[in-house]
């Protein structure tokens, strides 16, 4: 099962799922708010069809509606951003359970080391295809597997809010970031890294902060070890 938004993220998950499983073992899902446009969602809807996979419509804004009236004092747009996430997540597994099916989530190795994503939403899923793969690197995919033209082009977005987009989030588009974090993955120090990609030292500083901070968002919650094994520290299963 597949939440399907629109993007290009969702998108190739989608296709690699139904190029590995094969079309009748993969359904698309598609959950829209209210900042979710009815051409997003015919679009996303029409490559559901053309791929040949099941698909259904998953109205999530009057539960969102009904959380925003039961928690007025929560108003920032991150936070209502990530109670929608989360909406999305309990319908996927509310679906997925008794069907026997597997939750396919559709974060890249960028949006993973970024922390850009939210916790217990679209990060609570069984299997990450793109998860080692940076944003740069899915687009290529996504262009070698010949995904539309219009899905290719889109501008990135969380979709957590109405005119939100990744790269005003981030600070800087996805071909710089996945410079410094490929220097960051290679051990690199900052001044080597800001050297490398011409970029300021400042922004490698700031990019490698966001990755340190945002650890916790790709570990288990930790663990007094109080046992002779303790699970996810030295009990691995």
């Amino acid at each position: 099962m597949v939440g399907l938004s629109g993007g290009i993220d969702s998108a190739l998950t989608a296709r690699l799922a139904r190029d590995a499983l094969g079309a009748d073992r993969v359904l698309g899902v598609m959950l829209p708010d209210a900042s979710y446009s009815p051409a997003l969602l015919a679009e996303t809807r029409q490559y559901a069809v053309d791929l040949g996979i099941a698909h259904r419509v998953v109205p999530i804004e009057p539960a969102a509606a009904s959380l925003r009236g039961l928690l007025p004092e929560v108003t920032d747009p991150i936070d209502l951003g990530n109670l929608t996430a989360r909406l999305r997540m309990i319908a996927l597994y509310a679906l997925a359970r008794p069907a026997g099916r597997r939750v396919v989530g559709t974060g890249n190795k960028s949006e993973l080391l970024l922390g850009y994503f939210t916790k217990y939403g679209d990060g609570g899923v069984d299997l990450l295809p793109l998860g080692d793969l940076y944003k740069t690197q899915v687009r290529r995919l996504a262009e070698a597997l010949d995904l539309p033209r219009a899905v290719r082009e889109r501008v990135p977005s969380a979709g957590l809010w109405e005119g939100q987009t990744d790269e005003a989030e981030l600070g800087l588009p996805y071909d710089q970031l996945d410079r410094i974090l490929h220097g960051l993955e290679q051990l690199r120090p900052p001044e080597e890294i800001a050297a490398r990609t011409g970029l300021p030292a400042t922004e490698v500083a700031r990019v490698a902060q966001r990755v340190a901070a945002n650890r916790h968002k790709r570990r288990p919650a930790p663990i007094p070890k109080i046992g002779l094994r303790t699970v996810g520290l030295d009990w691995r299963d």
